[in-house]
């Protein structure tokens, strides 16, 4: 004759010892949790901008706020980051970028199915109402005057990237 194994006992051990761990651990604030959420899924920004101060600065920017910065000095250093297969999220982009302009470059990426979808932001030194036109018709959703407000820059992005629902 066998004894009938009973099982309760080993679960409320298992039970009480797991609680028990549970309730050792420290407990994560919303915003490490948040902190957590965008290291594992950042949200990207490109940045293409010929000037190697400008680059960074918008990218020390952009970091301290929580988002990962792509940079392109011009379109040759964009085909380098597209050739990688990188998803943005965001494009920041110079109006006078050397051989191809940023008029041009953004006409052809808002030709792509794959890009044409992502919000473009010019930021440049030409500030004429023609460069404001042109910047629409190629579908920018919006346009900086350099020199640039750092906390303009920080609204409009935050803005794309989380529009209210």
């Amino acid at each position: 004759m066998s004894k009938r194994f009973v099982t309760s006992d080993l679960i409320n051990k298992i039970e009480k010892l797991t609680k028990q761990r549970m309730a050792e651990q420290p407990v994560v604030s919303l915003d490490q949790f948040r902190d957590a959420h965008k290291k594992m899924n950042p949200i990207n920004v490109l940045v293409i901008e010929d000037d190697e101060t400008q680059r960074q600065s918008l990218k020390r920017i952009l970091e301290q706020d929580g988002y990962r910065a792509m940079l392109a000095a011009d379109a040759a250093e964009l085909t380098a980051i597209l050739d990688k297969d990188e998803h943005f999220h965001l494009i920041i982009m110079d109006i006078g970028l050397p051989w191809i302009n940023g008029f041009e470059l953004a006409k052809m990426m808002k030709e792509h199915p794959d890009l044409k979808q992502i919000p473009l932001v010019f930021l440049s030194g030409q500030a004429e109402q023609e460069d404001y036109d042109r910047a629409r018709e190629v579908g920018a959703a919006d346009y900086i005057k350099k020199p640039f407000d750092v906390e303009k820059l920080k609204k409009i992005v935050s803005g794309l990237l989380n529009p209210p629902k």
